[in-house]
């Protein structure tokens, strides 16, 4: 019976695009001490490690030579399977990481959730991982966790980690978190003129940039591109920055239909109108528009950066903080008003997978401090463990990424907003009766201000319904 719900939820999970990892997402200096060693004692000490780790090795006894992972990321294949063959090294259980797009990782996720075959090791999302974790289909970490002390959970960023709780029960492991930036093209900006973002930047300074763009080149160039799914890495951000919530902290309301959520929605539509028409944006996507000249700013995640750093134009690219909004109207960003949402990813095991110790100990190397520290200098995504991304900010050598790790150390995030069921509203706020209305006619306030009463009911109803 469980698993015939989980098919049939599971039909709505499927989106557009891929959306943020993990989220997600803040960070502390990663705290080391200094010991003076003759070159002697250094060769005694890392051998003394070596053959610890290996003594370890050799006390497992794995019933599996191969374990199976699959994601749906390419741009973090290579620094993953690098995370994945250092345990190979030490554990002599081969991993393969396979890369399945977006829409088909969740289609093959549910075939095998339903009676087929499943990855041994898989990514979890916000999006679906209640529904998965109700239905018996991951593999309960809860007992492992206790007898690991590599794992604690107050090293992890707390969204992320209670993300992955049912009823006390841990069924994932924070892979990482991510949080959102704003990215320029400095040569569309130098073009037209106009001043480079910075950190003093309001919502209104971008409109003001975007609408000189738009302008000056008289419809060629447009200023910002947006589009409805852009929540987490766009709207989302303003709603929270207004003092509105998309969704409340107990996962049970929202005030999107409120002033406040009503304020930043009218922002948004002001930036509409020097943006990009949505039957361009529904064409050809944020990313190609931004990657071909044809727009100058969008918003973007911490996930999709290496995306931009191996463009073809990756020299004019740059990544500044998102712009605030001055709701006391003092002229400086005050607590409160710049906010980035953040995402997290788990890693996660099938229930009925051959070698639940084996599966389990890969995902606790990928998200103990050593995997984490590793995952972040090979700059493949901020960690799910506090402490350990102050490397990813360095890691693309030539392109300042600094904003990401900056959001959460100069400005506040909150989690991505999440219910039991995620999809079934967030998927209508994108389409007619929600927001597209408003998005396609963005000269209309009134039209705005009714997207937001629907989305109130839409949300509201959603929630009832779960």
């Amino acid at each position: 019976m469980k698993k015939k719900l989980l098919a049939v939820m599971m039909c709505m999970t499927v989106t557009a695009g891929l959306i943020g990892c993990g989220s997600g997402t803040e960070t502390d200096s990663t705290q080391t001490t200094e010991t003076e060693t003759t070159e002697t004692e250094t060769t005694e000490t890392d051998t003394a490690e070596t053959e610890s780790v290996e003594a370890d090795a050799s006390e497992k006894s794995y019933t599996t030579d191969k374990i199976t992972i699959n994601i749906w990321d390419s741009n973090q294949q290579a620094g993953l399977q690098e995370i994945a063959d250092d345990w190979t090294a030490q554990s002599g259980v081969a991993v393969s990481i396979e890369v399945i797009d977006w829409d088909n990782y969740w289609t093959l996720l549910e075939a095998g959730a339903s009676g087929g075959e499943m990855p041994d090791v898989f990514w979890m999302h916000s999006n679906t991982a209640q529904m998965y974790m109700e239905n018996d289909i991951l593999l309960d970490l809860t007992d492992y966790i206790a007898a690991d002390s590599s794992i604690e959970e107050e090293n992890y960023y707390e969204g992320v980690w209670a993300l992955y709780n049912s009823d006390g029960k841990q069924y994932a492991l924070p892979k990482d978190h991510d949080t959102i930036a704003l990215l320029y093209n400095k040569a569309i900006f130098d073009e037209y003129g106009v001043e480079y973002p910075t950190d003093d930047w309001t919502w209104e300074d971008m409109y003001e940039a975007a609408k000189a763009i738009t302008e000056g080149s008289n419809g060629e160039v447009y200023g910002l591109a947006m589009n409805t799914s852009n929540n987490q890495d766009g709207w989302y951000n303003l709603v929270y920055d207004y003092g509105a919530e998309v969704i409340n902290e107990t996962h049970d309301g929202t005030t999107i239909g409120s002033d406040e959520g009503k304020a930043a929605m009218e922002m948004v539509r002001q930036l509409l109108t020097v943006g990009a028409p949505q039957s361009v944006v529904a064409e050809t996507g944020t990313d190609s528009l931004f990657q071909s000249g044809q727009v100058g700013m969008i918003t973007q995640g911490s996930w999709m950066i290496n995306s931009f750093y191996t463009a073809e134009n990756h020299d004019d690219y740059a990544w500044a903080m998102l712009p605030y909004a001055d709701t006391n109207g003092n002229g400086s960003c005050d607590e409160g008003e710049r906010y980035s949402a953040y995402n997290g990813l788990g890693w996660a095991a099938n229930a009925n997978v051959e070698d639940p110790q084996a599966c389990y100990d890969l995902i606790a190397y990928f998200c103990a401090e050593e995997g984490q520290t590793k995952q972040a200098e090979l700059g493949v995504t901020m960690g799910g463990m506090k402490g350990v991304s102050e490397a990813f900010a360095s890691a693309f050598e030539g392109m300042d990424v600094s904003a990401f790790t900056r959001a959460e150390e100069e400005g506040d995030l909150f989690f991505r907003p999440y219910t039991r069921n995620t999809t079934v509203w967030e998927d209508k706020l994108q389409q007619a009766g929600g927001f597209l209305d408003a998005w396609q006619n963005p000269e209309d306030a009134d039209l705005m201000a009714t997207a937001c009463d629907n989305a109130q009911k839409i949300i509201e109803d959603a929630i009832a319904a779960e």
